[in-house]
């Protein structure tokens, strides 16, 4: 019979606290969605892209002036891959001469470059990508759903996708608030946070099912607090290294994916707290008990005390 050491730092004593910053935190968000709205880019809104090569690495301030002087309006200028290629976005409609007249416009300040591509995205493809991003969203949510419930009980499944969507939702509300650019790239790397998240609450999930079965005395959540402790380090070690990486991307990635990198870096810091606190939060809510986690026993097949026989710990991990 296993039992519970006191523990240094009680997680599910501040679960009602973390309820509520976790609700604000939602709610704000939804707010912010709903009264600012996303700034989509060029990609679901459609418009023109610009590839310009320069012979020197030009300087991205004096290109958005000049820009501004000829008249356009509602452009973004980036890096793209070196400091002397120059991706340039316009809002406005594709036309033959278009790329030319840019090009034009920015040869006017002296440096030499060149014309490498031009394409267009109709506002038609740009809704289309807008309607086919939010249902890849559900998609993967449901498939989530339906995975953690047959992997382990459905009220895992519920407490696998609420912080899922929570993550997805407050990084959004982030992005509404700063108006930063909403593009394909953010798209990825909210899947990427889906992912992430997932992975953690996994590893949490499976030990809080591994010591319901196998701490026979304490409350559900000493035993889920157990669980968090015996886990946390991982969750840090994981969390940390991957931070580390995302900021180095953010710094030295160039502009192209910074929005990239921020969704993932606030997506991550969400995801390890979510983790933790919104998925045991729901579980506490939706009553799990050993009752619910309990392998059926064979039929006829007692072990010891009388206890339902328990089938190997290689089963219980598959």
């Amino acid at each position: 019979m296993a039992d519970m050491e006191k523990k240094p730092f009680d997680f599910m004593g501040l679960r009602k606290i973390a309820s509520v910053i976790s609700i604000a935190l939602v709610v704000v968000s939804i707010a912010l969605l709903a009264v600012r709205g996303l700034n989509f880019g060029m990609d679901f809104t459609g418009g023109t892209s610009v590839e310009l090569e320069y012979v020197q690495a030009p300087n991205l301030d004096e290109i958005r002036g000049k820009l501004d002087e000829s008249g356009y309006e509602n452009f973004a200028v980036q890096n793209f891959g070196s400091d002397t290629t120059v991706l340039i976005r316009l809002a406005e409609a594709d036309n033959d001469k278009l790329a030319r007249e840019v090009t034009a416009a920015l040869s006017e300040s002296g440096q030499e470059l060149e014309l490498v591509s031009s394409e267009f995205v109709g506002s038609q493809v740009g809704e289309q990508l807008k309607e086919d991003s939010g249902l890849g969203l559900l998609l993967a949510l449901a498939v989530v759903l339906i995975y953690v419930g047959m992997r382990f009980q459905f009220k895992f499944g519920i407490a696998s996708v609420v912080p899922l969507a929570h993550d997805v939702i407050i990084v959004l509300g982030v992005f509404a608030l700063f108006q930063w650019t909403f593009d394909l790239t953010v798209l990825a790397a909210l899947l990427a946070v889906i992912g992430y998240s997932l992975n953690d609450t996994i590893v949490v999930a499976d030990r809080i099912r591994e010591n319901f079965r196998k701490i026979r005395v304490g409350e559900p959540w000493d035993i889920i607090n157990e669980s968090i402790h015996e886990t946390i380090t991982r969750t840090i070690n994981t969390s940390g290294t991957t931070l580390v990486v995302l900021m180095a991307l953010y710094l030295f990635g160039g502009e192209a994916i910074n929005n990239f990198a921020i969704a993932l870096i606030i997506g991550v810091v969400v995801g390890t707290y979510s983790s933790i606190y919104v998925a045991a939060n729901m579980l506490m809510a939706l009553g799990v008990s050993r009752e619910d986690l309990m392998v059926p026993a064979k039929e006829g097949a007692q072990g010891e005390e009388g206890e339902e026989e328990q089938p190997p710990e290689w089963l219980n991990r598959m």
